[in-house]
């Protein structure tokens, strides 16, 4: 079976979609991924190929903010949003996808839940979607202000929107919207860390048989170091090891920090950052939340954007760690409910709890073989 995987240019909504192709691919199924080329490195190292379309994100965010007079990343409203990834990425990408699409004539295209190229390619192809979301529904004025912006590209090009095959669910049941209605075709999907490739998670080490071990995480996009190094000064305060995560840019001469009590590590898959972790202290990215949770790991969640607000939110509700709303992140704050979150074994176990939901779902191995023998036409 011929599968093509299309993603956002951006490393937090491609590393989600690993563990299902991964699935595909030992099935013997011919798997491909459509994307800006500028991640095919990242891709190379999984052993997938790259169908090049359209600019990088730094690029779709340049032209979103032309457009709207607004930062995506920092400035996340329903509009700005629906603008980057509907309206500029579709935009400047469609053409060179559609083209790649075509020539690779797939039987399944999977999308994640913020990509409208792939969805667009399967109108056109007239080939079944599945829309792979990670993490918890999309609040529905965000959803509505793409799909509108959609709707118009669609129109452009003659072509009509039609809904996802499938929805493969990687939430937890703990981490849910309150009162969220599944959609038609609804499939849970076990969400794995980024490099775990299908092994169990490891257990926490005890905290009481040595110093906590905290790692500190805000992702690829929003890990400045003039963001970290105020939140790295406060926490290498208290009793516990620090190892922070670079970013994709970033060197450790370049954080303002003590070095004798901080350690850094470049782009390393989650999997093994969370070895012997304790506390993971993050921006709240989709693909670190679950993976951290899958582990049984808690957290303290910092958001600067895009949808980390809901993220933080649900971990909160969940009794996993502590979220931190807009404008109350300080790095003392941080430092306050980091050791608050080591002193409480209650989120811990609340931790334990959500993991033992995740362990429960589907495995991406189950799914993919769902999806291959129960193919559903497109309407």
């Amino acid at each position: 079976m011929r599968i093509l995987f299309s993603s956002t240019p951006a490393h937090g909504h491609l590393l989600p979609q690993l563990p299902l192709a991964r699935a595909f691919r030992e099935r013997g199924d011919d798997v491909v991924f459509l994307t800006a080329g500028a991640l095919a490195p990242v891709l190379a190292r999984e052993g997938f190929d790259v169908l090049p379309a359209g600019p990088t994100a730094d690029v779709l965010v340049a032209e979103a903010a032309r457009r709207t007079g607004k930062d995506p990343s920092s400035e996340p409203t329903p509009d700005v949003v629906a603008e980057f990834f509907a309206g500029a990425r579709v935009d400047l990408t469609a053409d060179e996808a559609l083209a790649a699409a075509r020539e690779r004539r797939p039987e399944l295209i999977v999308t994640e839940l913020c990509d409208f190229v792939g969805p667009l390619a399967a109108a056109a192809l007239d080939v079944p979607v599945a829309t792979l979301a990670f993490g918890p529904a999309m609040p529905a004025e965000f959803a509505a202000a793409m799909d509108a912006v959609a709707a118009g590209r669609y129109a452009d090009r003659g072509l009509t929107p039609r809904p996802a095959a499938h929805y493969l669910d990687t939430c937890p049941p703990a981490m849910q919207q309150d009162g969220w209605q599944p959609p038609a075709g609804r499939l849970p999907l076990r969400p794995e860390p980024h490099g775990q490739t299908g092994q169990g998670p490891t257990e926490p080490a005890d905290p009481e048989q040595r110093r906590p071990r905290v790692l500190v995480t805000f992702g690829t996009v929003f890990s400045a170091p003039e963001v970290l190094s105020p939140i790295l000064r406060e926490l290498s305060k208290a009793d516990m090891e620090l190892r922070v995560t670079l970013g994709l840019t970033a060197t450790a001469e370049d954080f303002d920090v003590d070095h004798d009590r901080v350690t850094f590590v470049g782009f390393t898959p989650l999997s093994e950052l969370l070895r012997d972790t304790d506390l993971v202290v993050t921006h709240g990215g989709a693909g670190t939340t679950l993976g951290t949770l899958a582990a049984g790991i808690p957290m303290v969640i910092a958001p600067q954007g895009a949808d980390q607000f809901v993220q933080a939110d649900r971990v909160a509700a969940a009794g996993a760690g502590l979220g931190l709303p807009g404008g109350t992140a300080t790095p003392e704050a941080v430092a306050e409910a980091a050791s608050a979150v080591l002193a409480d074994q209650g989120f811990r176990a609340a931790a334990r709890t959500v993991a033992d939901q995740i362990a429960a779902m589907p495995s991406p191995a189950e799914v993919a073989a769902t999806l291959a023998a129960e193919p559903v036409p497109v309407a």
